[in-house]
């Protein structure tokens, strides 16, 4: 009988991210993954069902944070103020400990296309969850939409600055920064002169 393996699904996160740094995404295999972490293929089945998991497993979790943390603000809350919610319960995955491996993920999926391709359709899941719930609080179809899709703009230019070699600030303030500065952008899109001829 197997031995019981503690932090299994760290351990072969860790190794599929040297393995598809070292070797390549499509070079790599599960079996390989499983070696390098010094457990079975089988255990690498019950903690992920691809090897393309090991780099988006947590985008559902992450969906479900987003959307409870919109479900939990005030009542009276602005959408706003649910869109910074949902970013702030993204911290507790942004540590520093997980940002050497957010650099490895970030670099794996910029060179491979289906990785890329891959990342959209997540992003898309994670913007139609913060739709659904700001439209659970009473926000029109479009509003939500638009809100949504501000939200998580902000979240991916929250996680491209963190995920900077260089970057020694927190996630959680570099969301809230990025947040405000998107809503500035879109606010300022409505005082633009009417360029018409």
């Amino acid at each position: 009988m197997a031995r019981w393996e503690p932090n299994a699904r760290e351990r072969l996160e860790r190794a599929a991210l040297a393995l598809f740094t070292e070797h390549g995404y499509d070079a790599t295999t599960v079996a390989e993954i499983a070696d390098r972490a010094g457990l079975s293929k089988s255990t690498f089945f019950r903690h992920y069902a691809d090897k393309r998991e090991v780099l988006f497993g947590g985008q559902n979790a992450l969906a479900d944070r987003f959307s409870e943390a919109i479900r939990a603000t005030a009542p009276s809350a602005t959408i706003g103020a649910c869109l910074a919610a949902a970013l702030e319960s993204a911290a507790p995955a942004f540590t520093s400990a997980r940002h050497g491996l957010a650099l490895q993920r970030r670099a794996i999926i910029a060179a491979n296309s289906e990785l890329q391709e891959r990342e959209l359709l997540k992003r898309a899941g994670l913007c139609s969850a913060v739709a659904d719930a700001l439209r659970a609080r009473g926000a029109d179809d479009t509003t939500a939409r638009l809100a949504a899709e501000l939200g998580i703009l902000a979240f991916g230019t929250a996680f491209a600055r963190w995920a900077t070699p260089e970057n020694q600030q927190p996630y959680a303030e570099i969301a809230h920064t990025a947040l405000r500065d998107l809503q500035a952008c879109a606010a300022a899109l409505g005082a633009e002169p009417d360029i018409r001829a």
